[in-house]
């Protein structure tokens, strides 16, 4: 009588269960790894897909509260008054200049204070410290400092500065400048660059003390000049730095409401998007069409992050 041996291989072969209790073990390992991230995607799923659902369906409807007898379903006619009315229009041009104007002067400042602060002297963290605070100040606090206290045409600080600057010369008429109603879109401009220029010195200055030390002693050993150094070195480094801190200051200062609001309520070309739906939606009280508008802008600014943030991902891919 003859006992067959197995193999290693072969025990091995038989001790491995069937397939579908492979499948049915994987996917219960899925799930117990998941299952932590429900309650968060459960509050996600509340907190922001089922408004914004509510949203599209109000967009349909013809409800404006100041005549609640005509309330009833209107198709697409909320998003085609979107589209003609001259009030949006404007108000996308003040969007897009607002952000433009905001971001490229945010991000120069911020890249050249930056460089200021990535040399080593006396009290840099202190200065450090001193530029940030601008970004932690609360947005309405920030629109009322520059409305009341900088800006003001009788007691401002610009006013004030001008003034003595006058009188150096001998002057007893010193200009007294109403900024606000004179120039009321780059008094906004202003107070949000001052506010934003520190979010994009932080991301810069991460950038710049993360530079390869190498390349540096390297160019300074072949004889490059500091500007060749920057330029060829430096900036390119930077470049996924900049992408990213304009993607994010653009997301952000399109949503811009309290400058608006607090500087100017709107007047005087000011309006921007999220102020021209607030006021759809309170002072006119068209819920539809208030409705159909922030569809639309949540659907732009979609678009456009997604764009941003395919091309910030592709450099950071580049340069891994």
């Amino acid at each position: 009588m003859s006992v067959s041996e197995t193999t290693p291989q072969q025990r091995t072969v038989l001790a491995e269960p069937p397939p579908q209790q492979q499948r049915a073990a994987s996917r219960k390992a899925g799930w117990v790894r998941r299952a932590p991230l429900v309650p968060a995607l459960v509050f996600i799923v509340v907190m922001t897909q089922l408004p914004f659902a509510t949203t599209i369906v109000i967009s349909f409807i013809s409800w404006n509260a100041l005549r609640p007898d005509e309330r009833g379903f209107a198709g697409f006619s909320n998003y085609a008054q979107v589209f003609t009315d001259a009030n949006l229009r404007s108000s996308v041009v003040t969007t897009i200049v607002l952000t433009v104007v905001v971001v490229g002067v945010s991000l120069v400042l911020g890249l050249l204070i930056a460089l200021l602060l990535d040399r080593q002297f006396f009290g840099r963290g202190a200065v450090r410290t001193l530029m940030i605070a601008p970004f932690l100040v609360v947005p309405v606090a920030a629109a009322l400092l520059w409305k009341h206290a900088i800006l003001n045409p009788s007691y401002g600080l610009v006013n004030g500065v001008l003034t003595w600057v006058w009188g150096l010369f001998g002057s007893s008429s010193p200009p007294q400048v109403a900024w606000l109603t004179q120039y009321p879109l780059i008094s906004i401009e202003l107070a949000l660059i001052w506010q934003w220029t520190p979010f994009m010195m932080l991301i810069l200055l991460a950038g710049l003390q993360s530079r390869p030390a190498d390349a540096f002693e390297a160019a300074k050993m072949d004889g490059a000049s500091p500007f060749q150094a920057f330029r060829y070195i430096t900036l390119p480094h930077l470049r996924r730095y900049i992408d990213l801190g304009a993607t994010l200051g653009a997301i952000f200062i399109v949503q811009n409401f309290d400058a608006v609001f607090t500087m100017t309520s709107g007047a005087l070309g000011t309006a921007n998007l999220p102020y021209t739906i607030y006021q759809t939606f309170f002072v006119r009280q068209d819920y539809g069409l208030a409705a159909a508008q922030g569809v639309i802008v949540v659907i732009g600014t979609i678009v456009v992050a997604t764009f941003a943030l395919r091309s910030a991902s592709s450099l950071l891919k580049e340069d891994s």
